[in-house]
């Protein structure tokens, strides 16, 4: 039998620098995720944690990392030939058998676009799958701009908007996320399309609250709480909310699971 929380040694084949506090990991792995699972990242001696993947293809996994602690500042400091150690793929993804067909609405916040980019990149190389995209993307501030290339190249076959938090500058608006949320031309959409939202756990607070002033229905809203991961397979109990368990239910709900949920 399998052993579920065993760790499996991979080679570091690149690391990108996005920010002065983020980069991103690719990993030589044959390991084929859903969109919006999660790994657990290890190092012997130092730990583990829990990271959405970013983006994956034939042989590689990539992660987008914020350097915030002991174990994330040490996956920071790696270098191409290393060695990271994994486990997974953990978790629910985003709902694809619900999504397809769709109209798409993506609002990210930060490190938030990371567990939607793989997501975003499918939806970029193959049209056919959603009739449109909309995606929305909130950032700090113009430091903190992840993925800024792909983010450029969005703009041609999605609906793409980007803000700063506190400073307005060539191609990103000023304001939060919420401030925008009128740009997803939801009348054009009718009632055939699904919202995915992630991000800090305040940014998916109010922007749900405005998506439900929009007049968009809780189940057409799917939140993912991948921040709340810890083991991932339901035994120390971190992630626990009543009787649900978020790293074996989740991390993505619909917005009627978890709008009782406390993050």
């Amino acid at each position: 039998m399998e052993n579920i929380v065993k760790p499996s040694a991979h080679q570091v084949l690149e690391v990108i620098q996005e920010t002065a506090s983020e980069v991103t990991i690719r990993v030589a792995s044959d390991i084929t995720p859903k969109h919006g699972q999660f790994l657990q990242l290890s190092m012997p001696k130092i730990g583990e944690c829990p990271i959405s993947v970013s983006a994956f293809g034939e042989g590689w996994l990539e992660f987008t990392i914020r350097a915030i602690g002991r174990v994330t500042d040490k996956l920071f400091a790696l270098k191409p030939g290393d060695t990271l150690f994994l486990r997974g793929a953990y978790g629910n993804g985003w709902p694809m058998e619900q999504l397809l067909g769709q109209h798409l609405v993506v609002i990210a916040g930060g490190t938030g676009v990371a567990p939607v980019r793989s997501l975003l990149q499918q939806a970029a190389q193959e049209p056919h799958l959603f009739p449109s995209v909309h995606f929305i993307a909130g950032f700090r501030n113009s430091e903190n701009v992840l993925f800024k290339q792909e983010l450029e190249t969005w703009r041609k076959p999605f609906n793409a908007f980007y803000t700063l938090d506190n400073e307005e500058t060539t191609g990103f608006a000023k304001g939060f996320v919420t401030q925008h949320l009128d740009k997803i031309p939801l009348a054009q959409l009718e009632d055939n399309y699904q919202v995915l939202i992630v991000g800090p756990s305040a940014m998916m607070h109010f922007t749900s609250l405005g998506c439900l002033e929009l007049g968009i229905p809780q189940e057409k809203m799917w939140l993912s709480f991948e921040r709340k991961m810890s083991c991932a397979v339901g035994k120390c109990g971190h992630c626990r909310v009543d009787e649900v368990y978020v790293c074996l239910d989740g991390p993505v709900f619909s917005y009627a699971a978890a709008r009782h949920m406390i993050d």
